[in-house]
């Protein structure tokens, strides 16, 4: 009778020829994680600035406001206050805005640098992986000729 070949040896050859290497993965959630990082401290930096900017507006209106609050001795007086707090408060929000606008312009140009390092970066990890790769199969198919 015919002995059944035992494919358990062939399929691990096989397997063993062709092994696999899990440091692309695990670079590429290093570099992934490393990003993530860098993203968020630049959005955690631009919230605090912004913060504080709202913060310093409200104080300032407030402080405004107890002013336009008191007493006054003619009617004409209510009216001046009036306008005076109306045209303080413009040009203080036209320079607030203008705050916020070189945060979000940071945020962009900062956003756009990292994100364009960690393209050169993946396209540099990508082709040396490529290559590896590459190198690793010719020499398992060398290998398996051989034999």
């Amino acid at each position: 009778m015919a002995k059944a070949q035992d494919f358990t040896a062939i399929l691990k050859d096989a397997m063993g020829s062709f092994p696999v290497d899990t440091s692309a993965m695990e670079d590429a959630f290093k570099n992934t994680a490393t990003l993530n990082e860098k993203l968020s401290g630049v959005a955690l930096e631009a919230a605090e600035k912004s913060a504080e900017i709202q913060n310093k507006w409200a104080k300032d209106t407030l402080a405004k406001l107890a002013d336009i609050s008191k007493a006054k001795a003619e009617p004409a007086d209510y009216a001046k206050a009036a306008t005076d707090f109306a045209s303080a408060s413009a040009e203080v929000a036209a320079e607030n805005l203008a705050a916020f606008a070189e945060i979000a312009k940071k945020v962009q140009m900062d956003t756009v640098e990292l994100l364009m390092a960690a393209g050169k970066d993946i396209t540099e990890d990508a082709t040396a992986a490529v290559k590896k790769a590459t190198n690793d199969v010719t020499a398992a198919a060398k290998k398996a000729a051989a034999k």
